[in-house]
């Protein structure tokens, strides 16, 4: 199973906190760590750990960054031959800050991902596509518009989209506040989509209409960061391999709740075993 993933890296600074601020405040006895990031290198990362051969394109920066950031991708095997230096622009960085109940605050300086342009993409994608919305938007749909096979679209962070990109997805994952952004549109295509729903689970649907929802295993989340991007791996690699609607919902559930009991995007991705031990399998 092959999987290009078009998306952003980032290097992610996490400060685990006793709390999350409010607007103004400063709250101390917060601990640092950094942790290679970004949807783009997160979700190629964790295709990969779950049994696809993934490759990368993005951009990071000339800087002692970009070696971390894509550090845990390089020793798993993920092909980073698509992956471009700018020597103008910095890696992307996101500022986290998460609690000791898992729950979190990002702020993202994207840096070089915002220079990836069309010109950076193969005239064909091969095989299946999982793009984000981190990069450009004009790259993302130039992204689909050359894709050959499967396409999954991670609406995330909300933001405009072209009808074209709607209705070419095979597969749309948003949650629930960018469901809420992107309304009826979600379903005008014939694609399945997935309306993520934190603890509470995940719905699938087609056309408009509910086909599948699964709820995840019982875990101690200890760090969100990832887990949705965990989810989008899975749930793409799940319909790859043919998985039936529930079933490819509750392991990408599984993925994704897994995710949250360990600290960091990238480290606490999930092996395929690990999932599958988590669904009592």
């Amino acid at each position: 199973m092959r999987i290009t993933v078009v998306g952003s890296i980032n290097l992610d600074l996490v400060a685990t906190a006793p709390r999350l601020p409010a607007p103004g405040e400063t709250v101390t006895g917060a601990t640092l760590a950094r942790y290679p990031g970004g949807k783009g290198a997160n979700q190629a990362y964790a295709a990969e750990k779950l049994g696809a051969e993934v490759s990368l394109i993005g951009r990071v920066g000339n800087d002692a960054m970009a070696g971390e950031a894509l550090a845990l991708m390089s020793d798993l095997g993920v092909d980073l031959a698509g992956v471009e230096v700018d020597v103008a622009a910095p890696t992307g960085v996101a500022l986290i800050a998460v609690d000791p109940a898992g729950e979190n605050q990002i702020v993202v300086a994207a840096g070089a991902n915002h220079l990836v342009t069309p010109e950076q993409l193969p005239q064909r994608i091969e095989g299946a596509l999982i793009v984000q919305l981190e990069l450009p938007i004009e790259t993302v749909e130039a992204a689909v518009g050359r894709a050959t096979g499967f396409v999954c679209a991670n609406l995330a962070p909300a933001a405009p989209v072209s009808e074209a990109l709607l209705r070419r997805a095979d597969l749309i994952v948003v949650n629930e506040p960018e469901a809420a952004f992107y309304g009826e549109a979600l379903h005008r295509g014939g694609g399945r989509v997935v309306v993520t729903q934190g603890a509470r689970g995940a719905v699938m649907y087609q056309r408009g209409v509910q086909t599948a929802w699964a709820e995840p295993p019982a875990v101690q989340a200890v760090d969100a960061t990832g887990a949705g991007d965990a989810f989008v791996a899975a749930i793409t690699v799940a319909l790859l391999e043919g998985m039936e609607p529930a079933q490819a919902l509750r392991f990408a559930c599984a993925a994704g709740a897994f995710a949250a009991t360990r600290p960091g995007a990238q480290p606490s991705a999930p092996e395929r075993d690990q999932v599958e031990a988590l669904l009592g399998g």
